[in-house]
This record gives structure tokens, C-alpha cells and sequence, in this order.
């Protein structure tokens, strides 16, 4: 009660109210970075029991081309027939017109003997919608476990794939990570952390029994559990085969994570902050469907984190010194676990060039978000059929 008494003496109920909300918000940020997201950099899939016996199931992978894109030919197709695993094959799902195109790309057979291709002809009055695409890859593919990856997606690593289908010893659906490739400016930065922190969200839901989603980039599932429910749903959206398709099939415990750099995918960026805002708002409009704690956990964290700062800001304006030091000692604890969990999760991922400037995301980070929140507001009409 001492303590109290010169509490509310000094600093009367005002003071007291703001250390309260102080120390829950700082208690709110520390669940997250101390507790939620550090179940990443942790995790061990070895630790699931094994689904199958074999250490190196065979994979089918899928991608679709809907364009004639021969810098892929040359490039990232290459990437994924080159990949250090014995038991797998590439099917290529070509949507388009281009006759010389697809011969090329058939033509790759001959030294590529792993690599199946087919064809859909485009026409305008019956567009191929991306999950009619993967469908088709699917139905073609010879093996019962198949991996999703699109041409705008390179392997980090050629034991990228090795990975993967490790990761289906422990569970029917694998969930790989995806980052944008890494380019000079503040831009590419703030896409390349926004597209961490999302990551962040996922991950530690997966690994903490509540997945809801995983990354069309990198991702893995049985035919079985593709067939069993009849294939993808919500056909009247172009998108989804990465989210509304998962949360019809994921159970807490038929999920395997692979975490490691050499697991990783980069997408390409394809153009500035402004086309990346377009992508968010196109695969985004998926979000108005998630369960409601899909929904809510990541905005807790980042409106705890923005009113943290904001009482922070008010300690140190209006209160005497010794009330500022404290507040400033708080701030500094909370980063020092924000930061540390960061640059924890970033080296699991491979992620490089981020945990330096990541201060300055953290501080603006909310900001982001509500730009891609008020985004999400407006319907995008490309994504719906």
C-alpha cells in the first residue's frame, strides 16, 4: 500500500492509468514475440511422428505458364529439373496459343526426361481460371504427393525439393516459405518484410495446431486429400487454392512445416510498391472469408504494438523524468525480444538484409497494414469469375 500511496501521489490517477496501459500492451507484445512467433525459429519437424516410411516419397511438381515466358524455359524450369532429388518429375501445365512455344517447351523432354508438359487452348470466351490450370496438373501428375510452385517462384536451393518431400514423411500437407527476391531501395525492403511478418503469422499458427493457409509459391499435399473433397472449391474466385483450399483440408495434425533456407522459394518482383499493393489486394480478397481468429490475431499485434508506442510517446512528453526512464527501459525490453525473435526467424528463413533496418518497419509497420486493410475494402473485380 506504500507503494501505492507514493504512486498516486506523485503521479496521480492520470499516471497510474498510463503505467497500467503501458504494462498491458508491453504484456500483449511480449506473448507475441516471446511466446507465439518464437515457436519458429524452434520448431523441429522431426519432432511429428512419421506418416510414412519412406525417406524419399515421390513428388510430382505443378506449375502453370500463362504466357509464352521463354526467359522461364531457360531459367527457372531449369532450376526445378536440376533439383538433387532422385524421385520426381515436373508437370508443366502451358495455358495459351502459341504452337512454337509449347514444341519448345516439349522439346525439353528429350534431355529432361522428368518433365511432362500439357496444354490448354486459350480462348477468350471461356478464360482457364488458375485453379481449372493446377486442376489439370494435378489429374496429370503420376505420384500421389504434389507440390504447387508457380514460374514466379525460383528455388533458393537445388535441395529445395529434397526438402519438401521430406517433409511428407511427417504430414499430408507441407508448407514451405516464400520471400520476394531481394533488390536495392526502401521498396523492395518493406515488400520483402511485409511479406515476412505475414509469413510469421502462418507459420506460428501452423506450428501451434491452428493452420489456416499456406503459400501457392511453395506448398505440398496429397492426391488423396485433393480428391477426397472433390478438388478446389469456390470456383467462382480466381484465387484461393492456397487458403480457402486449405482450411477445407488442414487438421491440426495432418500439417509438416519445412522450415530451412535451403526450403526456401523467392518470388520475383515484378514491379514498384504500387504493383505490389495490387497483388496484395488481388490475393487478399480472400481474407473476408477466414475463420475470425485467422482474421484478428495478427491485427491484435500490430494495433498492441501501435497503441505501445503511442503511450510510450505520451510517457515521455508529459511525465516527469524518472516516469520517462522507465517508459524508455520498457521500450527498450520490448525491442530487444522483437528484435532478437526477428533476426531468429529471418536466419531459419534465409532472409538477409532485413533485420538491420527492421526498426524502421516495426515503427511503420502498422501503417502498412492499414494501407492494405483499406485496400481490401474496395472489390477487385479480376479476382472473381
Amino acid at each position: 500500500m506504500q507503494y501505492w500511496d507514493f504512486f498516486l501521489a506523485h503521479y496521480g490517477w492520470q499516471g497510474v492509468a498510463l503505467a497500467g496501459v503501458v504494462l498491458v500492451l508491453f504484456g500483449l507484445q511480449i506473448y507475441y514475440y516471446g511466446i507465439a512467433y518464437a515457436r519458429i525459429p524452434k520448431y523441429r519437424n522431426d519432432f511429428r511422428p512419421r506418416r510414412i516410411e519412406s525417406d524419399q516419397p515421390e513428388i510430382s511438381v505443378v506449375v502453370t505458364l500463362y504466357n509464352e515466358n521463354n526467359e522461364y524455359l531457360e531459367t527457372g524450369l531449369l532450376q526445378l529439373l536440376s533439383q538433387e532429388y532422385a524421385a520426381y518429375e515436373v508437370v508443366v501445365v502451358y495455358v495459351g496459343s502459341d504452337n512454337d512455344f509449347y514444341e519448345d517447351l516439349a522439346r525439353m523432354k528429350l534431355y529432361y526426361p522428368n518433365l511432362r508438359t500439357t496444354k490448354i487452348e486459350a480462348k477468350s470466351q471461356f478464360p482457364i481460371s488458375p485453379k481449372m490450370a493446377i486442376n489439370v496438373g494435378i489429374k496429370s501428375a503420376h505420384n500421389e504427393h504434389i507440390v504447387l510452385t508457380t514460374p514466379e517462384a525460383t528455388p533458393r536451393s537445388t535441395r529445395w525439393l529434397a526438402l519438401m518431400a521430406k517433409g511428407f514423411t511427417r504430414g499430408d500437407i507441407v508448407l514451405g516459405y516464400c520471400g520476394y527476391e531481394r533488390a536495392k531501395g526502401l521498396g523492395n525492403f518493406v515488400m520483402r518484410t511485409e511479406r515476412l511478418t505475414s509469413a510469421i503469422e502462418w507459420l506460428s499458427a501452423a506450428i501451434a495446431h491452428r493452420p489456416y493457409r499456406g503459400d501457392r509459391n511453395n506448398l505440398g499435399f496429397t492426391k488423396s486429400l485433393y480428391f477426397g473433397v472433390n478438388g478446389f472449391g469456390n470456383l467462382n474466385m480466381n484465387t484461393g487454392e492456397d487458403d480457402l483450399f486449405m482450411q477445407q483440408i488442414m487438421t491440426p495434425e495432418n500439417v509438416s512445416i519445412v522450415l530451412s533456407p535451403r526450403a526456401a522459394v523467392s518470388e520475383k518482383c515484378w514491379g514498384s510498391f504500387r504493383w505490389w499493393l495490387s497483388q496484395r489486394r488481388y490475393y487478399g480478397s480472400t481474407r473476408r472469408f477466414y475463420p475470425s481468429e485467422a482474421r484478428t490475431f495478427g491485427r491484435w499485434e500490430r494495433s498492441s504494438r501501435l497503441l505501445f508506442f503511442a503511450a510510450i510517446a505520451t510517457a515521455v512528453a508529459v511525465m516527469p523524468l524518472e516516469y520517462k526512464a522507465a517508459a524508455g527501459v520498457v521500450a527498450i525490453v520490448r525491442y530487444a525480444v522483437v528484435g532478437t525473435t526477428i533476426k531468429k526467424i529471418a536466419t531459419r528463413l534465409g532472409e538477409s538484409g532485413i533485420v538491420a533496418r527492421y526498426p524502421l518497419y516495426d515503427l511503420f509497420g502498422p501503417l502498412v497494414s492499414f494501407m492494405v486493410s483499406l485496400s481490401l475494402l474496395r472489390k477487385d473485380p479480376t479476382a472473381w469469375r
